[in-house]
């Protein structure tokens, strides 16, 4: 997952992204209980063991997590 507005292709683009915005919801979903990589540059896998129940909470506390992310670029959209 990579915070960027432009789509990201390879290393090199992955490099600019908003490595502080991943931080910040690494710690949200952690607060949760949801173990996401430290580093965004890591992959995230879902299992067998994950039951549907665990997938739907997960998609909750990210969508609460994205948030403050959601609302600090609506912010920059509006300055320009």
């Amino acid at each position: 997952m990579f915070f960027k507005r432009e789509a990201v292709n390879d290393y090199k683009s992955a490099k600019t992204s908003d490595t502080a915005r991943y931080a910040a919801f690494f710690h949200r979903m952690l607060d949760t209980g949801i173990h996401f990589a430290p580093a965004q540059f890591e992959a995230a896998f879902i299992s067998a063991a994950h039951k549907a129940q665990d997938i739907d909470f997960t998609i909750s506390a990210a969508k609460m997590a994205l948030e403050p992310s959601y609302q600090e670029s609506s912010k920059e959209l509006e300055k320009g």
